[in-house]
């Protein structure tokens, strides 16, 4: 019952924190959803993305708008409503039974009400209400409660799950994808609501995306002082770092007690230098442990890129800032990223095995290495995963050229400190992401079958002394990885140039759906793994 779908699933948009006067936001009818990026000279679908509204509806799944089916209020809605005798004549029996079910179980009554005439509609007219998008628009209720919040989100999913069984006869579970503080309020659900209501948030939740959330709080915290003082005090306090006991069921640290971390995806800004100016001072200002002071901002320009995550969920880097235009929240990226994690039918991770850079070493200086890939599939003019000194995420640093051991979680400096930036699982995980296959599967006009990533690695050497030669590029060198997709066994190739998909190395199979390669070229030579899994229409994945 509670194993995850890449079936679609009706998705739930939430917004982030709207500042100390939200009536603008209450104007927003997408909630900031409906505004999208212009790539410049980029071309055709690279070029305009429209935002992630118009993108649903224009998808390939045919998403249908059903915000304006349910209403949000800061007074009671008590009148009981009756359908008028001329739809009484019009509608069928069926139709008019399904009307009055959602009334029996008082979902026109309250602060979050579903419409009736809207209601009627949606069921009369869509075709698969799998198939639809709601914003949440939670600010409407002006009640800037957290436990508001997480109480009218869940009776907004039972809304979903209710009119859906009218139609089909069958409850979905939702997709959601949340911005900002958007996040912690689907963690207040979970971690608190649910658990109130003695229910399990696995059962009515399929999977979640949190683009730029907090969920370990942020860093900086000036306002603490004013929170007295403005209406906006139980949203700001969730924005500061966590100080809970282990047994606080609203720590971040134990929210994979209430979900399964497989089914969260957190999506990290990494461009701290196009947001507020002031904010991005402050976070430089202000560092989380490990990042070794000023030396670095490490931030979306409002969020850390470590707070931005929980521990043992998968993680992906985007290179946008935290909000406005050309952000996390208007990005295709996120929109890219989002829907290969509800619907695609391939999971993808690469591991660092062994690696020795074999240039650099400042004798004059203290040279630390790190190393950064980015990962971008045919098909989209950007990175779904992007590593790069400019976003300051790159894994390390390395304090030796040998960065081989045969330990967990080892520390590869020449001290005992934790590395700024450590691999995302004990396995020295790089990245783990989703791709679709089955539209190239299912296209007729293509001969080879096959799946294209393109791997930018980089190795990269700093002075941390800053008395010798400093950002010195060791190594940087494109790889093409092609997965011919009808082989049986899959083979994997690969290749140096995207010039031809002809010839290439075929890589060598260490395992069920893993292959391991060689990078090397002056200043470096590495073996990295990359392991892929087929994901099921139900279930876990597992190996392709």
């Amino acid at each position: 019952m509670s194993e995850p779908t890449r079936r679609p699933q009706p998705i739930i948009l939430i917004r982030g924190f709207g500042g100390f006067d939200t009536a603008e936001e209450r104007r927003d009818t997408y909630q900031r959803y409906n505004v999208g990026t212009v790539y410049p000279q980029k071309q055709g679908e690279n070029y305009i993305y429209e935002g992630m509204v118009l993108r649903l509806i224009k998808s390939n799944w045919l998403y249908q708008d059903a915000t304006n089916v349910v209403g949000y209020y800061s007074k009671e809605k008590n009148n009981e409503p009756q359908l008028p005798n001329l739809l009484r004549r019009i509608l069928d029996p069926d139709t008019q039974q399904k009307f009055q079910n959602l009334n029996k179980l008082g979902y026109f009554q309250g602060k979050v009400v579903i419409d009736p005439g809207m209601a009627l509609h949606l069921l009369e007219t869509i075709k698969d209400p799998w198939h639809t998008f709601w914003v949440f628009r939670y600010y409407d209720l002006e009640d800037r409660q957290f436990n508001t919040y997480g109480k009218a989100l869940v009776r907004l999913i039972d809304f979903i799950r209710e009119l859906t069984v009218q139609k089909t006869g069958i409850k979905p579970k939702v997709n959601i994808i949340a911005h900002s503080m958007g996040g912690l309020l689907v963690r207040e659900a979970i971690q608190t609501t649910y658990p109130a209501q003695n229910r399990e948030a696995k059962e009515y939740i399929n999977k979640i995306v949190t683009l730029g959330t907090p969920h370990q709080g942020i860093t900086f915290q000036i306002l603490q002082n004013w929170l007295n003082f403005i209406e906006a005090e139980n949203e700001l306090e969730r924005f500061y770092p966590a100080k809970h006991e282990d047994n606080d069921p609203k720590a971040y640290y134990n929210f994979q007690k209430y979900f399964p971390l497989e089914r969260l995806l957190t999506v990290v800004g990494t461009n701290y230098q196009t947001y507020k100016p002031f904010n991005s001072m402050l976070n430089r200002l202000f560092p989380m442990p490990n990042e070794f002071g000023i030396n670095y901002n490490k931030s979306d320009g409002l969020v850390k890129q470590k707070a931005a995550q929980i521990p043992g969920a998968p993680r992906t880097f985007v290179h946008k800032c935290h909000g406005g235009n050309d952000s996390l929240i208007s990005s295709r990226e996120a929109y890219e990223i989002a829907t290969r994690f509800f619907l695609g039918d391939v999971q993808v991770r690469l591991r660092f095995v062994e690696g020795k850079a074999t240039l650099g070493m400042d004798i004059f200086g203290k040279s630390e290495f790190f190393l950064g890939v980015s990962i971008k599939p045919r098909g989209v003019d950007f990175d779904l995963f992007h590593q790069s000194k400019a976003a300051e995420n790159c894994y390390g640093p390395f304090t030796k050229s040998d960065a081989n051991s045969n330990k967990r979680n080892v520390n590869f400096s020449e001290t005992n400190d934790e590395l700024a930036f450590p691999w995302a699982d004990e396995d020295k995980l790089i990245w783990q992401g989703y791709l679709h296959t089955s539209k190239i599967i299912a296209d007729a006009r293509i001969e080879d079958k096959d799946l294209v990533m393109r791997l930018d690695f980089l190795i990269g050497e700093r002075d941390l002394y800053g008395i010798g030669f400093s950002d010195n590029v060791i190594f940087r060198k494109h790889y093409y990885i092609r997965a011919l997709l009808e082989r049986n066994p899959l083979e994997l190739y690969l290749h140096t140039n995207d010039r031809s998909v002809d010839g290439g190395k075929l890589m060598e199979m260490v395992g069920d759906g893993c292959w391991q390669f060689v990078v090397e070229g002056t200043g470096f030579k590495g073996i990295f793994q990359i392991e892929l899994d087929k994901i099921p229409l139900d279930g876990q994945p597992v190996a392709l």
